[in-house]
């Protein structure tokens, strides 16, 4: 490698550490939610589980990396640690106000999993509200109490709008240990479309109007390799649709298949939860109005059967 060579890619490496991309509600959650073994582990303690050895035994999971995911969700908030033995010392992990209000996006990730790739075996699919009945949860507004679709809505800026760097790329390994489907309450293919950061982030900016390689890149700040490779495998896995617009050089735009759009419940959960937890002192970086009404929205989740709003407490089985 020439010395011009050298410099030049170390410049090009300084300034994707610099970048700095529009800071989204969505994105911040996205940074901490984005993994596989985080999205395992956020849903086996809303199941009740609370000891290493528990959330080791019934996901699959190294050591190693429940160690590290239990170490970042403590830091983040999500969870809070506490000790319930002295000799030998043991601690349990515990949901705090924080970790309890992921209750809305999981709804929303177990209504796209019931419409798209419902499966018996999966305890969660299988929750009944107290109204005595199975459901899917629904996302409405809470202005008007429609249903909620993207095409509906329309983001615009929050007072704390801006630019904040992108995130930073990070190693991740599977774990060696097989998943064991049948104790948690996530199927394969939803940690396939939800369990990887990157993948996470081009849906949540396809919500956002991107549609062509360079928007994707501008808005995420991602290299373009990972993001060549994450809207191929959207494509495969039914999220986006790939079409032509330029022949020479031939050139591809991607937008959202009926699959894809029907993920809008979750990025709207995303961004309150975004909102709430992860913004400064300015406050959240965007809003969501809902046109047919014009209110800013704020998600309403209900019971496909009876309409009545989901809480925590009123289902069974999750």
């Amino acid at each position: 490698m020439t010395a011009d060579n050298s410099t030049a890619n170390t410049s090009r490496e300084a300034a994707e550490a610099h970048r700095l991309i529009a800071a989204s509600s969505a994105s911040r959650a996205l940074n901490l939610l984005g993994d596989r073994w985080t999205l395992m582990i956020s849903s086996s303690a809303f199941a009740g589980v609370t000891r290493f050895e528990d959330f080791q035994s019934g996901i699959g999971i190294a050591r190693s990396l429940l160690t590290d995911r239990l170490r970042r969700l403590e830091t983040a908030g999500v969870l809070v640690r506490s000790r319930y033995c002295e000799r030998p010392p043991r601690d349990e992990y515990l949901l705090t106000e924080m970790g309890r209000d992921l209750f809305g996006p999981s709804m929303m990730i177990i209504r796209w999993e019931k419409r798209w790739h419902f499966d018996p075996k999966v305890p969660a699919h299988n929750m009944k509200h107290s109204c005595g009945h199975d459901f899917i949860p629904e996302c409405r507004c809470n202005h008007c109490r429609m249903e909620i679709i993207a095409r509906d809505t329309i983001g615009e800026p929050g007072p704390g709008a801006g630019m904040e760097p992108a995130p930073k790329a990070r190693a991740q390994r599977r774990s060696t240990v097989e998943i064991n489907s049948g104790t948690h309450a996530m199927i394969e293919r939803s940690i396939e479309v939800l369990g990887d950061r990157w993948i996470a982030h081009v849906i949540a900016g396809a919500f956002y109007g991107h549609r062509r390689f360079s928007e994707f890149q501008q808005a995420l700040g991602v290299a373009t390799n990972i993001l060549s490779e994450r809207l191929a495998r959207l494509v495969s896995l039914g999220i986006l649709e790939q079409s032509q617009y330029q022949d020479s050089p031939v050139r591809y735009e991607y937008k959202l298949t009926p699959k894809g759009l029907d993920l809008f419940p979750l990025v709207l959960e995303l961004v309150r939860w975004g909102g709430r937890w992860m913004s400064d002192s300015a406050g959240p970086p965007e809003y969501i109005r809902h046109k047919p009404c014009g209110g800013i929205i704020t998600p309403l989740l209900t019971c496909s059967h009876c309409g009545e709003e989901l809480t925590r407490e009123s289902l069974s089985g999750l």
